[in-house]
């Protein structure tokens, strides 16, 4: 799948996570087609937002992330799993922010976690790393819609902090990564051919639609009835596997909005592969423990080898697959 070239680039890398908007009036974004994984949940109001895990798909040239958002304290706690950068643009709640409740503060949460952190109010402020790219759609959009930034310069910029493969003290970003199980595809397809879903009944436009291909043995991604883009390469997301992980939603918490999703403890989950739905739970006992998914019997699930978007579902919302 990877040439040796490929491969030889990124093991000088660690993980790389990148917050991109899902609002109405962004779409579509660029990037997302080249993520090992992608995670969504609504950031405020019903409107998502995704964070993206880059590794092996974006080493050949640089990769631009559009549009770059602010950091959402869920996703943040999700990061340590794979020990990534974090790239980001601002976000919820600094330690002495009075404005924004405990359980949002984002910012506090990484400065006090030593997230590997590059915020482009920060480490990824250089120009060449992170800008303003008001003319990426055909039609003019609102200036925070319009930040983008560049793996290779992301990199270049790790680097300056010894965050590469290894940490300043020389230790592997995998010496404590705990992989999922993985399998080949099943040459058995199974009937579930559509996964329909929102987020907030009454955000339509974020609802999400998953169609099976059962010629490529994978997934299409719709978002509003519509065929979700990666402009970049303009081509539609895909994924071969889709998992729905039921999290409690808290909020909104205060006067900005900001929710909470509980990604640690234990919950429900619906896993989507080969044309087939396991019914299971999620489990992860601390912000850097590993998300791990099993099936009814307690059994790990083996995920199909390719890309896997796990959509962060309020407790009790209906799923509607057939």
């Amino acid at each position: 799948m990877y040439t040796k070239t490929e491969k030889d680039i990124w093991s000088t890398r660690r993980p790389l996570a990148v917050m991109i908007e899902n609002h109405l009036d962004s779409r579509p974004t660029s990037g997302l087609s080249t993520a090992d994984v992608v995670y969504e949940a609504v950031a405020e109001g019903g409107i998502t937002r995704y964070m993206g895990i880059f590794y092996c798909g974006i080493t050949p040239d640089s990769t631009m992330f559009s549009p770059v958002r602010s950091a959402r304290i869920y996703f943040v706690k999700i990061v340590p799993e794979y020990d990534a950068l974090y790239n980001h643009v601002g976000g919820a709640g600094n330690c002495d922010d009075p404005t924004v409740d405990e359980q949002a503060k984002a910012l506090c949460f990484i400065r006090k976690n030593k997230i590997r952190d590059l915020d482009q109010f920060g480490r990824a402020g250089d120009f060449r790393t992170c800008h303003r790219v008001t003319n990426r759609l055909d039609h003019e959009v609102a200036y925070e819609h319009t930040m983008a930034c560049y793996s290779d310069e992301l990199y270049k910029a790790a680097v300056k902090y010894k965050w590469t493969n290894v940490d300043e003290k020389g230790i592997p970003w995998d010496k404590n990564f705990v992989s999922w199980k993985f399998k080949e595809d099943n040459l058995q397809k199974g009937t579930t051919t559509e996964i329909s879903f929102d987020f907030w009944a009454s955000k339509k436009e974020y609802s999400v639609t998953w169609k099976f291909d059962s010629a490529q043995n994978q997934y299409l991604r719709f978002i509003a009835g519509q065929k979700d883009i990666d402009l970049n390469e303009n081509i539609q997301l895909t994924a071969k596997n889709v998992v729905i992980q039921f999290v409690k939603e808290i909020g909104p918490l205060d006067e900005h909005l900001h929710m909470n999703y509980e990604v640690t403890g234990t919950g429900r989950a619906l896993i989507f592969q080969d044309g087939k739905v396991i019914s299971g739970k999620w489990s992860k006992a601390t912000p850097f423990a590993r998300t791990k998914f099993s099936d009814e019997s307690g059994k790990d699930v083996e995920l199909n080898r390719g890309v896997t978007w796990i959509e962060l579902v309020p407790s009790g919302n209906q799923i509607q697959y057939n």
